[in-house]
């Protein structure tokens, strides 16, 4: 049993952006008013419609979360059975679980010491004739090398879907980051900077998945008398939809927030020996999801032990992602060895950030990070 009072005396590496209750109540009304609580209702399809504004998009389905999500996308593409799917192992489970529960295998690739994405020189390498589909994970909000990647897939007939759980809002080079590729999946969970409590949606340039998506998510439900295809339950409710309308509201002003704490961060951080502050491409925007720094080896401890440190004291910062995926006794070969990745997964460490974090917590951790704990 978890115990609260503990859990409330700690401070966490994000926290949720919750809208007012008196506005959620004011909006639960009119949901039971309409007595329309699921199946694509008045509140789903509005926030599918603002979000295209907001993601500077064409086309947006939303998902109950985003690991379904992305297993419809992947299950979209009619990838055949038994393929092979290049992607990252610096991510979260649901990347490579979503490939193998479609039945394909994931082949992990290298990732690059400054964006921690995958490393598309090194992709080419790993294509055979099985390869289908490159999955790119927009790690931290940091995107991968798509120009690259959409070469490599143009010349070797390959899809190509990204993983931009950490990257609502972003943009590259003023274009929404979920143009790139075939399809691209936004997580909504509570952990994220925009969140429906629980969440996701997909983006896609090709109007034509549309239906067939929509489709994918309802059951393969086409109209009362047809079943066209073998789907999912992938629909997101009106209660789901609500808290997402509400947080549109509120997720610049926490980007904001979280900018000045960010600002603040770095100030200090970076006058650190031995402290390395991963850099935003000039040409991206931030959507401000975590703060990560990597451990140096001239660091006065290691990483590690520096988790441990401020553990001790209530703050948890996390291992993130530790261990790579690549480690999963499900996923793992001994015979393979990823010169950047092997060494990145022991030196990153994600720090306490979002918009609410007080002062005297941020004190305490550019405290803690010159060794001065208490």
């Amino acid at each position: 049993m978890v115990n609260v009072k503990t859990q409330k005396n700690k401070v966490f590496v994000t926290s949720p952006l919750l809208p007012d209750l008196d506005d959620v109540a004011s909006q639960l009304k009119e949901i039971w008013a309409a007595k329309w609580i699921t199946n694509m209702g008045e509140k789903h399809n509005l926030l599918e419609s603002k979000l295209k504004d907001v993601l500077n998009v064409d086309n947006v389905c939303l998902f109950n979360n985003g690991t379904i999500a992305l297993l419809t996308a992947i299950k979209a593409l009619d990838i055949p059975i038994g393929s092979e799917v290049i992607t990252t192992p610096f991510t979260f489970a649901a990347t490579p679980h979503c490939i193998t529960w479609n039945g394909l295998k994931p082949v992990f690739c290298d990732i690059e010491p400054d964006t921690m994405t995958i490393d598309a020189n090194k992709i080419e390498a790993l294509i055979t004739p099985k390869t289908k589909l490159i999955l790119g994970v927009h790690v931290y909000g940091f995107p991968c090398n798509v120009k690259k990647i959409d070469e490599i897939a143009k010349k070797y007939n390959l899809k190509v879907i990204y993983d931009a759980a950490h990257a609502f809002s972003t943009e590259i080079e003023g274009k929404g980051i979920g143009n790139f590729g075939d399809i691209t999946m936004f997580s909504f969970h509570a952990t994220k900077l925009f969140n429906t409590v629980e969440g996701g949606c997909l983006t896609f340039n090709n109007s034509d998945l549309y239906k067939k998506i929509c489709n994918l998510r309802n059951f393969g439900i086409q109209n009362e008398e047809c079943v066209s295809d073998i789907g999912i339950n992938g629909k997101m409710n009106e209660i789901q939809a609500a808290i997402g309308l509400l947080n549109l509201n509120l997720f610049r002003d926490e980007q904001a927030k979280r900018k000045k704490i960010y600002d603040l961060y770095n100030s200090n951080i970076s006058l650190i020996k031995g402290i390395r502050i991963p850099k935003m491409p000039s040409n991206t925007t931030n959507s401000y999801q975590y703060y990560p720094i990597i451990i140096n080896d001239d660091y006065y401890t290691d990483r590690d032990d520096l988790y441990n440190r401020f553990k001790a004291i209530n703050i948890m910062t996390r291992k993130y992602f530790y261990p790579a995926c690549s480690d999963y006794a499900c996923y793992k070969d001994n015979s393979k060895h990823y010169e950047v990745l092997d060494d990145i997964k022991h030196r990153v460490l994600c720090l306490p950030f979002y918009g609410s974090l007080p002062c005297e917590v941020t004190d305490k951790i550019i405290r803690g990070l010159n060794g001065k704990f208490e």
